[in-house]
C-alpha cells in the first residue's frame, strides 16, 4: 500500500514580515497572480499590493509560456509597483527583480546566479523565474512584478529537466513564510536602485552568469520562425540590454527582443 505524504504547510500570515506600506493577500488557488494584480491595478489599487497563491493553475512566463505549480510547493506571487522612474529606466525592472531575488536566496544557495534577462539559476538549473508587465491604469502606468520560486518540489514535480528547487539543492526543509518575507524585504529595499541605473548595472553584472559566455541568441524571424545569432556575452549596457560580440561586430539585444538566450553547446 502506497503511503500518502503529509500536506505541505500553508503560509502563515501571522508570522509574515511585510515591508512597510505593502499589503499581502494569500489565496488558495489562482490562475495567474499577475492577472489578479493587473485587474486590481486597473481598478485603482495603490502600490504595494502583493497577491500570493498556494496553487497557481495557469501562470505565464515570458512569451506566454504556461507555468503550473503543485499546491504549497512554491512561492508564486505578484507585486503591484508604480515606479516614478523615467520611462527609459523601466526595462531595468525585471533585472532589478532578479537581483533582489538572487540577493534574498544567496545565503541559502551560494552558487546562485542570474541568467539574463529573467531567470535565477543554481549552476544551470532554474530555481526562480520573473515576469514583469507594464500596464496602463487610470492612475498612470503600473508594473506587475510576477515572481515564482521553486521551494520544495521533488524531481518528478518539476516542469523541465533543467529546473530545481531550494530543498533539492540544500537538502533541508524551507519555511516558505520566512522566505517570502525575505524576498519581499529584498525587493522593497532595493527599489532605490531603479534611480541609479549604473549602480544597478554593476550589481546585476556582478552576479550574471551569462556574461563572459558564448551564447546563442534566438530571435524572431527566419524560415522556421526563429533566427539564431552566436557570440560572446560581454556586458549589460546602460538600458539593461545584453551586449554581444560576434564575428561581424558587436550588437545589443533587449529582453523584449529575444526568445531564448542559451549557452552554446
Amino acid at each position: 500500500m502506497t503511503s500518502v505524504p503529509p500536506p505541505r504547510p500553508a503560509l502563515d500570515p501571522e508570522r509574515l514580515a511585510t515591508p512597510h506600506g505593502w499589503r499581502v493577500e494569500i489565496t488558495d488557488t489562482a490562475e495567474s497572480t499577475n492577472a489578479v494584480v493587473a485587474d486590481r491595478a486597473r481598478s485603482g489599487e495603490d502600490e504595494g499590493l502583493v497577491v500570493i497563491t498556494e496553487h497557481q493553475t495557469a501562470g505565464r512566463g515570458r512569451l506566454d509560456r504556461v507555468w503550473e505549480t503543485p499546491t504549497r510547493s512554491s512561492l508564486t506571487f505578484s507585486v503591484l509597483l508604480r515606479p516614478d522612474a523615467p520611462a527609459q529606466d523601466w526595462p531595468w525592472l525585471p533585472l532589478l527583480t532578479g537581483y533582489a531575488v538572487q540577493a534574498a536566496l544567496a545565503d541559502r544557495l551560494p552558487d546562485i546566479a542570474l541568467k539574463w534577462p529573467n531567470d535565477v539559476l543554481v549552476e544551470e538549473r532554474k530555481v526562480a523565474g520573473i515576469l514583469v508587465e507594464r500596464i496602463d491604469t487610470p492612475g498612470g502606468p503600473a508594473a506587475i512584478v510576477g515572481i515564482g520560486i521553486n521551494v520544495s518540489q521533488s524531481l518528478d514535480e518539476l516542469p523541465v529537466a533543467l529546473a530545481t528547487s531550494i530543498e533539492l539543492e540544500t537538502g533541508e526543509p524551507v519555511d516558505r513564510t520566512s522566505l517570502l518575507g525575505q524576498v519581499l524585504g529584498s525587493l522593497h529595499g532595493l527599489q532605490g536602485l531603479l534611480h541609479d541605473p549604473e549602480a544597478l548595472r554593476a550589481a546585476y553584472a556582478d552576479v550574471c552568469s551569462t556574461i563572459g559566455r558564448e551564447v546563442d541568441i534566438h530571435l524572431p524571424g527566419g524560415p522556421d520562425g526563429q533566427q539564431v545569432r552566436r557570440g560572446e556575452a560581454l556586458d549589460i549596457d546602460a538600458r539593461g540590454a545584453l551586449v554581444v560580440s560576434s564575428g561581424d561586430g558587436t550588437f545589443t539585444v533587449g529582453a523584449g527582443d529575444v526568445i531564448h538566450v542559451r549557452p552554446q553547446q
